[in-house]
């Protein structure tokens, strides 16, 4: 099964391109150019140096939050449109998963934390025994508060991957709760994370249509929060 998997759910945008698990091209870029300019040109590249045609592609798959609101739109509409061309299968793959199966060769508890400003994060728990991953928490904006008040009792140190990272560490080891940080190299998102968590939905039987696609924000936007405080102010 060849998956063709975007991700641009934060600063870095790349695509991957897999067979079941092995990954045949993966291609990243973090220039800070917009993602409506580099997505489907390195989509399109890749698949040429590879020599495999979007016909060949048998799922589309994307990184569909949380994360960047526009970034979230840009890989949501531009995985709709391959797929929905081709008249393909989707999976629409939580991007905290996607990080945590980044680092699924790693036994231990993953902790993805991605920064969602306002002293949160968004954030999912994983347990790994080197090679599947099982849910512990579901994907969600939560405070630190609440994410250390979750985990003051675990005894297993958390691996922390994200942009939230660096931030978790400081507040869990202020607490005394054990945490590590991956390599910088490991702890941002990657389309392969993407491909495979799409394989799993694949296997479970749970791809849509690409008119099914819609992001996941988790939160709402900061026009709709400053809309709903002036209504609220105005009541």
């Amino acid at each position: 099964m060849k998956i063709l998997a975007l991700e641009s759910s934060a600063a870095a945008a790349s695509v991957c391109l897999t067979e079941d698990a092995f990954m045949i091209a993966q291609s990243y870029e973090n220039s800070g150019m917009t993602h409506s300019r580099t997505l489907l040109p390195m989509a399109e590249e890749l698949l040429k140096r590879v020599g495999v045609s979007l016909d060949e592609v048998d799922v589309f798959a994307v990184a569909a939050g949380p994360g960047s609101f526009t970034g979230l739109r840009i890989g949501v509409s531009a995985c709709k449109g391959l797929a929905w061309a081709l008249e393909k299968p989707c999976a629409k793959v939580s991007t905290l998963e996607a990080m945590a199966w980044n680092l699924s060769a790693l036994p231990g508890e993953i902790c993805p934390v991605m920064d969602a400003r306002r002293s949160q994060v968004y954030n999912a728990r994983f347990s790994s025994d080197g090679e599947k991953l099982v849910r512990l928490a579901p994907d969600r904006a939560i405070s630190l508060d609440e994410l250390a008040g979750e985990l003051k009792n675990t005894d297993r140190e958390q691996i922390l991957v994200g942009d939230g990272a660096e931030l978790c560490y400081n507040d869990l080891t202020r607490r005394g709760i054990p945490a590590r940080m991956v390599p910088g190299n490991l702890r941002f998102q990657s389309a392969w994370g993407v491909a495979r968590g799409a394989l799993e939905l694949a296997r479970a039987g749970v791809l849509i249509a690409a008119s099914q696609l819609v992001p996941d924000y988790h939160r709402l936007s900061q026009a709709e929060r400053e809309r709903l405080a002036r209504e609220q102010n105005n009541k």
